[in-house]
């Protein structure tokens, strides 16, 4: 069941919203050559602590850490490790608060130092597309039009869709009804409404999509071992341009 936010909830939505947001651009700035995965975690969890809210990840279905680190060819849900990240990786953080009772979720990948060509475009391609798919998150549209938008734009950049995993409904609960494929043909599914809250989220890869999950039941990878990235807003629905809860300032 989809479930539609009153005024008063989505403006509890857009303070673990910005919470999140501030915690990411805090992080950004702490990635480069040498930082330890656990030290962004913990990084995350201080931020979010000191500042009223409770890490939305840590301890959800046993996942151990407040951030997901996914290094590389890791696509999603990475476990943060003790092992220095290096000069032309790509990294995805994915954090989630509670405030107030309310969940935000967004995710980034940003670069470590220089990186090559290809991973730069395989970064600004998967960003790009999440502004394609939020572009259709408004009053009328199918929830469909927001997966055809981002596939499109994906495939025809010549990289591939993740299908294992997908976007969701949040609010008092960090996954909600509907899911939101980044894949489909378009004009199917229930029609989007104002009031809805939806995570919308990406998931790319460089070279084919198949993935698999490693042996500590989190982290997933792209099976080819090539690069992917990840990137995820919060996001209102309006009869308009939908409003994104998790833009930084």
């Amino acid at each position: 069941m989809v479930i539609l936010k009153s005024e008063e909830e989505i403006r509890c939505m857009a303070k673990a919203s910005k919470l999140v947001a501030d915690g990411l651009t805090m992080l950004k700035s702490m990635v480069c050559p040498g930082v330890l995965p656990v030290d962004l975690d913990s990084a995350a969890e201080d931020f979010i602590r000191t500042r009223g809210g409770i890490p939305a990840f840590k301890g959800y279905r046993g996942f151990p850490a407040t951030l997901c680190v996914s290094v590389n060819d890791q696509v999603v849900h990475g476990i943060p490790l003790r092992r220095p990240l290096e000069k032309g990786d790509i990294v995805g953080l994915d954090l989630g608060a509670i405030v107030e009772g309310f969940y935000g979720d967004s995710a980034v990948t940003v670069a470590v130092g220089t990186i090559s060509d290809d991973a730069q475009r395989l970064i600004s391609v998967t960003e790009e597309s999440l502004h394609q798919g939020i572009a259709k998150a408004v009053v009328g549209n199918r929830l469909s039009d927001i997966s055809h938008a981002i596939q499109t734009y994906v495939e025809e950049a010549g990289f591939s869709i993740v299908r294992e995993f997908v976007g969701h409904g949040i609010g008092r609960d960090l996954h909600e009804d509907p899911q939101i494929p980044n894949y489909g043909l378009p004009g199917q599914g229930p029609r989007l409404r104002k009031g809805m809250v939806l995570a919308i989220e990406p998931m790319v890869n460089e070279g084919a999509p198949d993935v698999r999950v490693l042996d500590d039941q989190w982290t997933a990878v792209t099976k080819d071992g090539s690069f992917s990235a990840h990137f995820e807003h919060t996001l209102v629905v309006m009869n308009g341009q939908p409003t994104i809860l998790t833009q930084s300032s």
